[in-house]
């Protein structure tokens, strides 16, 4: 199984271009919890909020995980809640990120919001392109620092689907990385 995850700011296309990845090479795709939990309670989130959401994303991923598609895609993991934990409320469980490093990932795309506008869903609370920019330096950060695989995606709409398109054809002809 490989596992790709799509990373970066809000209102970058990750779920766009998950669920393009999904069309063209199959596998199974994991959506983001936090979404689902707003729906479910009916207001924004606090900080009491994030173990549970940190949760909920782990138990969607371990279903999807246990699974084994050759393929599996997350729109989002940990490192999201991880940062806008940190963004938000200037502090994360430790758990957290002690969670997302004891996981294999095969590949990020870091989606760079540069190139695409920002779209109001109700749910994203970052119109400002430099809340946003500081946003993917942290995703890209953390990344770098933590080691992980990363490849980093830009441009118009098109332009990110077709390189992904493109590239992940490409990754997915690699044999898998067993060292993690």
């Amino acid at each position: 199984m490989k596992v790709l995850v799509l990373t970066g700011p809000e209102s970058s296309g990750k779920s766009r271009l998950a669920e393009a990845l999904q069309a063209r090479f199959g596998g199974l795709l994991v959506g983001e919890y936090v979404r689902h939990f707003i729906e479910q309670q009916g207001r924004d989130t606090c900080y009491a909020d994030i173990e549970a959401i940190a949760r909920g994303q782990l138990q969607w991923e371990d279903a999807a995980r246990a699974a084994a598609p050759p393929l599996l895609i997350l729109d989002t993991h940990l490192l999201s809640n991880l940062l806008w934990s940190r963004t938000l409320f200037g502090d994360c469980p430790a758990w957290i990120e002690q969670a997302l490093l004891a996981r294999r990932y095969d590949l990020h795309l870091l989606l760079d919001p540069h190139g695409v506008p920002w779209v109001d869903d109700g749910q994203r609370c970052q119109p400002q392109l430099d809340e946003r920019l500081r946003f993917h330096q942290a995703c890209r950060d953390w990344l770098q620092a933590h080691q992980q695989p990363l490849r980093q995606l830009g441009g118009d709409w098109a332009q990110r689907e077709r390189w992904a398109l493109e590239h992940i054809a490409e990754w997915l002809t690699e044999p898998p990385h067993r060292d993690r």
